[in-house]
């Protein structure tokens, strides 16, 4: 059994174990529980080649999601890949011909409409991955403008988030610092540059303010050593940020953990996604309203476990 697995196995260690009244112990017990029990679906969106199997592969330790090569995609459909309590759902890409274009993106609202068995809809989040390596994004905007975004229903900023792969393939490579896995100051630059045009050209089209990034997922093909990812513990904040704060901790169990995937990234990235685990440990003790000492030493070792797990996924 991996790490990820005896996550939550370590909460519920520190509270069966705790020296604490069983009518506490079980509150505890309960909402954890609840936690438990949570879903996360999770679609996966953009034109055809941007990398969105190799995002998937990257950022939670599956090879599940196969990685198209050459000019026919991989996704003819939209598949369903379940981890756990994390759905994700990899739709196909558009810019493969207006027949195929229309049946995908009928496809898509199709199931940005369905409601799950309580009644509200399905798809929590849906993360549109742009091509970092071309200025040509027209099929991306069609995607997001008139496919998505209308049909998102309430809470749209909340629920859409982009992203802009293959930092490294931007300016044809140049200015990409392979050593050290970054971009060079005028690649930087250029992406950030990128990110704001994008989000400026959204904004026009719908008035909706979103907030993209850029990273690499790094690729692997049969045979031959993967290629470093960049700014994946970014993408990875970005994610769990938007994600409704009761489903956060499914990711935790899925999370990819070799060292390779979290190297180049940001270090407030990596804090920034402890604070959001964090900010669950809360909500496990939110029942509880006579909160004796022992209670509160019980919830801090529940985070505790967080800060350890976390600490362990990056190398601290």
């Amino acid at each position: 059994m991996s790490d990820e697995k005896k996550f939550f196995e370590s909460m519920e260690s520190d509270i069966l174990n705790a020296n604490i009244p069983e009518e506490e112990k079980s509150k505890l017990m309960k909402n954890l529980l609840n936690l438990k029990k949570q879903k996360i679906n999770l679609m996966i969106t953009g034109a055809t080649g941007v990398g969105k199997s190799s995002t998937i592969n990257a950022l939670f330790n599956t090879e599940k999601a196969k990685v198209g090569v050459g000019t026919d995609p991989e996704t003819m459909e939209i598949t369903r890949y379940e981890l756990d309590n994390l759905v994700l759902w990899d739709s196909p890409g558009l810019g493969y011909g207006k027949e195929a274009d229309d049946r995908h993106a009928k496809n898509i609202k199709n199931k940005l409409y369905e409601k799950d068995e309580n009644g509200n809809l399905l798809i929590d989040l849906v993360l549109v991955i742009l091509d970092g390596s071309t200025m040509d994004l027209g099929t991306s905007y069609e995607l997001i403008n008139r496919v998505i975004i209308p049909h998102l229903g309430k809470n749209k900023e909340g629920r859409i988030l982009i992203a802009i792969n293959q930092a490294d393939a931007a300016m044809k490579g140049r200015y990409w610092d392979s050593a050290n896995n970054k971009p060079e100051p005028p690649l930087q630059k250029f992406l950030d540059e990128k990110a704001e045009f994008v989000r400026r050209r959204i904004k026009e089209a719908t008035g909706l303010e979103v907030s993209p990034i850029y990273y690499s997922a790094g690729f692997k093909f049969e045979n031959m050593p993967q290629t470093p990812p960049y700014n994946l513990a970014k993408l990875l904040y970005y994610i769990i940020e938007h994600t409704p704060k009761e489903k956060r901790l499914v990711y935790a169990e899925n999370m990819n953990s070799d060292p390779k995937m979290r190297e180049y990234s940001d270090r407030k990235d990596k804090n920034g996604i402890l604070d959001k685990f964090g900010e669950v440990v809360s909500d496990i003790g939110s029942a509880i309203y006579n909160t004796g000492k022992a209670v509160v030493e019980t919830v801090y070792n529940i985070g505790s476990s967080i800060v350890s797990f976390i600490g362990s996924f990056f190398g601290w």
